[in-house]
């Protein structure tokens, strides 16, 4: 399994690509993250999971960044202003900063267990969801242009 998912990794991530991992990276210690970061491609910055070590300390000699939370904000010629705002968490959000307003919300933890709500802008990226591949900023467009916004809460 190992093996397979470091070969779909790499066959998609290229040595200077930007990839945010959100989150359980390896369950077995620093030796086990060492080993696995060392044989896969990208820049790779990692938005903790539950599995992950509690000490950033511990992790951050192997990513290019460690957060708990991570907002980000894409170039994009079709994003309002040019700009995609995304906000990175381990786990699922309802609502998020600038939901009411275009923003992504994109997920790990829950392996395809929650499902997905077409009117939220918000979906599990995590390979096991995806054929064991990472994906692309494209294909999260592609994959939020097939959804609708309705908000769950106060704000219109």
């Amino acid at each position: 399994m190992d093996q397979t998912l470091i070969k779909n990794w790499n066959e998609l991530v290229k040595p200077d690509d930007i990839v945010f991992h959100l989150g359980d990276f390896a369950f077995k210690g620093s030796h086990s993250i060492q080993h696995y970061r060392n044989q896969l491609n990208g820049q790779i910055h990692l938005v903790r999971g539950n599995h992950d070590s509690k000490q950033i300390g511990q992790l951050a000699p192997y990513f290019d960044g460690v957060f708990d939370y991570l907002e980000i904000d894409v170039a994009d010629d079709d994003a309002h202003q040019g700009w995609q705002h995304i906000t990175l968490c381990h786990y699922a959000l309802r609502v998020w900063n600038r939901s009411h307003h275009g923003s992504y919300s994109l997920y790990g933890h829950s392996h395809g267990t929650l499902l997905d709500d077409p009117n939220s802008r918000s979906f599990d990226v995590g390979v096991d969801c995806h054929d064991y591949k990472p994906i692309s900023y494209q294909r999260v467009k592609e994959i939020m242009a097939t959804k609708s916004f309705q908000p769950v809460d106060h704000h219109k």
